[in-house]
């Protein structure tokens, strides 16, 4: 489990990190959304111990990750640029992880460059960007950690390796209990992997949910009416978002999807149906209700 207790992480007089609490449960792949300099990745690097916290703390099992090698060596950080040394190969770095990773698994990293087109001889900075980033992601994954903390580790990766590494992250997840956080601007990518998911915004949270807990509390319907009722005829439904053209109207309501199409049946619509809503569609319904900008977070 990670514990982030009243975490606050200042760089001058700029608090990247403000009094932020949370946690993220053993066993769970989490996600980290928000705009550039919400304090993602600084959140990344203090859970990782690379930054010490001004005040508060984020504790990995109960214990503090700063100068903490015992800590570290059952987590890996890879960040939104990876480091190699100049001439590191593939094989290089496999051996340096070896002797830094008390759990190095050297059968479960060759088992992993099968599955991926690298070159183990090749200097990885020759590489691409999007095959540096799969570089780290073999490394990380051979130390077989009990934490993994990724930073935008979709980007720079095709459509066929964002697939593979899905399958991958859960596979750990639900075979080896790793727990899993992602900072990414991709809600999409989050979409398809994360259980519990958190929003970040001028260095606090906004919220921290499970997924499907978002998901289930709100819903999206739309119908069209002839004639159209009167504003007083939706008074009943807890609208977060509607809009009409023409005949049709489109709603983001809260509530069960029982309720509110009785509701909606109770105006005796011509036609009505229930849309799926969007990790990125219920966000924006969330932040809205809770009274922020969307166009001052999201990019």
């Amino acid at each position: 489990m990670i514990e982030v207790n009243h975490l606050t992480k200042r760089f001058g007089a700029v608090a990247a990190l403000q009094d932020i609490s949370f946690q993220v449960e053993t066993g769970s792949i989490f996600g980290l959304v928000g705009s550039n300099g919400a304090g993602k990745s600084t959140f990344l690097r203090t859970a990782a111990g690379i930054y010490r916290p001004d005040e508060g703390w984020v504790a990995i099992d109960g214990y503090k990750p700063f100068e903490n090698t015992a800590v570290k060596g059952s987590l890996c950080f890879v960040p939104d640029y990876p480091f190699f040394p100049r001439t590191a190969t593939l094989e290089d770095m496999a051996a340096l992880f070896s002797h830094t990773y008390p759990h190095w698994d050297g059968g479960r990293f060759q088992q992993l460059c099968a599955c991926f087109p690298l070159d183990k001889k090749q200097r990885i900075l020759n590489m691409s960007k999007g095959m540096q980033r799969q570089a780290a992601i073999l490394c990380a994954l051979g130390a077989c950690p009990t934490h993994l903390l990724l930073d935008e580790i979709f980007d720079g990766l095709d459509p066929v390796m964002r697939q593979l590494l899905k399958r991958i992250l859960s596979g750990e997840v639900s075979e080896r209990g790793m727990t899993v956080v992602i900072a990414s601007h991709n809600l999409r990518e989050l979409e398809d992997v994360c259980d519990h998911v958190g929003l970040f915004h001028r260095g606090g949270v906004v919220f921290d949910k499970e997924l499907d807990e978002l998901k289930l509390g709100i819903r999206r319907v739309q119908a069209v009416f002839r004639p159209m009722p009167g504003e007083e005829a939706f008074a009943g439904l807890d609208i977060v978002k509607r809009k009409t053209q023409g005949s049709l109207v489109d709603l983001v309501v809260r509530g069960s999807q029982e309720e509110v199409l009785e509701k909606i049946q109770a105006l005796s619509p011509v036609f009505c149906e229930f849309l799926p809503l969007t990790l990125e569609e219920v966000f924006i319904s969330e932040m809205e209700a809770a009274g922020y900008d969307i166009d001052n977070i999201l990019p």
